[in-house]
């Protein structure tokens, strides 16, 4: 009869621990220093004050922090922030934009662990991305599971829309949002921001155009842009349109806002938008990077496709409130 293996000595820490779980383990060492519980307190109409919550990420070691707009929408002064090391302390809002989704905190401390900020446009869908935060305020929670998608969008409390939001399966619950959402080397690619359903997390992307907002936010406490007035989206173009410029794809407009730039410049519906003041648009996302400050109130080009024929309008971006 066979006889059952026994092993003579324990196996070590590195042994026990398969390469899914050590990936996990070391952003979970590495980043949890950087993650802060937030307590927040706000006046109800009804003249309650009531206590919410959430998560945010450390971004400098002088104490700003990272968060979502939604978390402290309706804070009166601040609130407290504790950290794994035990360490609870008061923090202001700096700035707040709801149109991203985004707000930056500044603690009193100088010398706290910043997390590394990383890029979200070098993720693949399947790669693995593990979210740290305070669901229902249990401090330090790791979660972990892969990219389901990129380029969702999220419709925020402002009205705009979020472009190029990440879709993971790791787990996500009220009080996550703010947290970290990093890659498997501990950089933090997004803001976990909602839950979608159930294995259905969404989060804010760490980008180019994030950073942009934050360093705006951290300086000015807000973030300025333009905006055209258009609902439109991703649209292939015509074979010999693409051959031309060298690229697949303009932004159809769907709907004109009556009273906005769009309207004014004489824009409509089905026309395809291929580029707006010497650059490319290939999709949505396009549109809203180029919408930056410099560009309220100046007259931009803004080169279209309408039933066959190429024509270029004059728009005039204006200030989003």
């Amino acid at each position: 009869m066979a006889q059952p293996t026994f092993i003579s000595d324990p196996p070590s820490e590195q042994e026990a621990l398969d390469a899914y779980s050590r990936a996990v383990v070391a952003v979970a060492d590495r980043l949890a220093p950087s993650v802060a519980n937030l307590r927040v307190s706000h006046r109800a109409r009804n003249g309650r004050r009531l206590d919410g919550g959430g998560s945010a990420v450390v971004i400098t070691q002088d104490g700003f922090l990272l968060t979502s707009a939604h978390v402290v929408a309706r804070s009166e002064k601040g609130g407290r922030a504790s950290f794994v090391d035990g360490r609870e302390l008061g923090f202001e809002v700096v700035g707040s934009d709801s149109h991203s989704d985004l707000a930056v905190l500044r603690a009193d401390a100088r010398d706290l662990v910043a997390a590394e900020l990383g890029d979200a446009e070098r993720l693949r869908v399947g790669q693995l991305v593990v979210a740290i935060g305070n669901p229902n305020g249990f401090a330090g929670s790791v979660t972990a599971g892969v990219v389901s998608a990129l380029g969702r969008s999220l419709p925020t409390q402002s009205g705009r829309v979020v472009d190029n939001v990440i879709q993971t399966d790791a787990a996500l619950n009220p009080g996550n949002s703010g947290g970290a959402l990093a890659d498997g080397s501990g950089r933090v690619v997004g803001v976990n921001t909602a839950v979608a359903g159930v294995g259905l997390g969404l989060a804010v992307p760490v980008n180019a155009a994030t950073r942009q907002i934050v360093a705006a936010l951290m300086t000015e406490g807000r973030f300025r842009r333009a905006y055209v007035g258009i609902a439109g989206g991703a649209r292939p173009l015509p074979p010999r349109l693409a051959r031309s410029l060298g690229r697949d794809a303009g932004v159809e407009v769907v709907q004109v806002v009556e009273g906005t730039p769009a309207a004014a410049a004489g824009l409509r519906p089905e026309d395809l938008i291929v580029e707006l003041d010497g650059s490319p648009v290939t999709g949505v996302d396009d549109l809203q990077r180029l919408m930056v400050v410099e560009r309220i109130g100046a007259k931009v080009p803004v080169r279209v496709l309408r039933e066959g024929r190429e024509l270029t309008l004059e728009l005039v971006p204006a200030e989003l409130e």
